[in-house]
């Protein structure tokens, strides 16, 4: 199969120099890299640490002064060069390489041409601009600490001495303590979630989860999710951390399926009876009913046990009766009636 061909365009406004190798080296997982563009005004301050690297990686220097204090003129000329290379019918994706929110619609439009786009950017990046992409990476994954600090002192938010060193550095800590990840990453949680509904469909299916699958379609669904966003380098690694789930190898194939250690429908059954039971002909309300269940079965969920919502999950208990108004329903045993 003939390797695709890439456009990578730079925003050294919101990139470190730093990271131009391991992003070069990123892209060889993706296919041929054929244009090689880095937009900035090389003749400020700020893009001095970038000159070398640019001729080492053979990467084209896009000039553009900044005009006007306060707009971003790479920003467009980077958009129209995008779109200039579109039309030439040149290339079969686009590497966008910025921190910058600003390029999600230009993102969306690429992708709307039948474009494969793969953004990067620093941890900073908003959700906006990840999930726009085909795949999102963050920079910070694909270097190592030491490497980051040794760069640093080379890079040209170092070289500048001014503000710009004190953000990066700052940036660093916030990514180290987690502060950021909050609210620019996918949780875990979300993940293991969707995980357990991949493994349910194909379970219905009668039909094994691979772990390829499990990978492509985390990244079908979340365009930036990458294991090394967790502290991991491997997929099967990062699942195995899972308490909900488990990796069996069939022959060369790793499968994952549900952990035996999650509560059993049979087990969840029982405790909603008899909950249910203690309340008597009065019945307890659907609501203050979930909220009980999922107090004591944490990772409960009705659609790991095949039902896409809680009141269905009662309804196939023949005990059991729901009766009263469709916004305040309660449950009581039928033999209460």
């Amino acid at each position: 199969m003939e390797d695709k061909r890439f456009a990578i365009l730079i925003d050294t406004d919101n990139i470190s120099s730093k990271y131009i190798a391991a992003i070069m080296d990123e892209m060889t997982k993706h296919g041929i890299v054929t244009y090689r563009r880095a937009y900035g005004d090389w003749t400020s301050t700020h893009a001095k640490g970038w000159k070398t690297k640019l001729m080492e990686n053979s990467i084209t220097p896009m000039q553009q002064f900044s005009n006007t204090v306060g707009k971003n003129a790479t920003d467009s000329t980077l958009i129209i060069d995008a779109m200039d290379i579109l039309y030439t019918g040149n290339v079969d994706g686009f590497c966008i390489v910025s921190s910058d929110g600003d390029f999600t619609r230009l993102a969306i439009r690429l992708r709307e041409s039948g474009m494969v786009v793969v953004g990067m950017g620093e941890e900073k990046t908003p959700r906006s601009f990840r999930t726009a992409c085909s795949q999102f990476t963050v920079l910070e994954n694909l270097i190592d600490e030491d490497e980051a600090e040794m760069d640093d002192g080379k890079g040209s938010a170092k070289s500048s001495g001014g503000s710009a060193d004190k953000g990066a550095k700052n940036r660093r800590t916030a990514v180290k303590s987690g502060g950021d990840k909050e609210s620019t990453s996918i949780s875990k949680e979300t993940i293991e979630n969707a995980i357990i509904s991949i493994i349910t469909e194909n379970e219905n299916k009668d039909k094994k989860t691979g772990l390829g699958e499990i990978g492509s379609r985390l990244l079908n669904k979340y365009p930036d999710f990458d294991v090394r966003n967790y502290g991991y380098s491997l997929l099967s690694r990062f699942l195995e951390e899972i308490p909900s789930l488990k990796l069996v190898k069939n022959n060369t194939r790793l499968n994952v399926e549900l952990a035996a250690n999650m509560e059993t429908a049979e087990e969840v059954t029982d405790y909603i009876k008899a909950l249910v039971k203690e309340c008597g002909r009065d019945g307890i309300g659907i609501n203050e009913l979930s909220n009980s269940v999922h107090q004591k079965y944490t990772r409960f969920k009705p659609k790991n046990y095949g039902y896409s919502q809680f009141t269905k999950f009662l309804q196939a208990i023949p005990e059991l009766e729901l009766y009263g108004d469709v916004n305040a329903r309660e449950v009581r045993f039928a033999e209460d009636v």
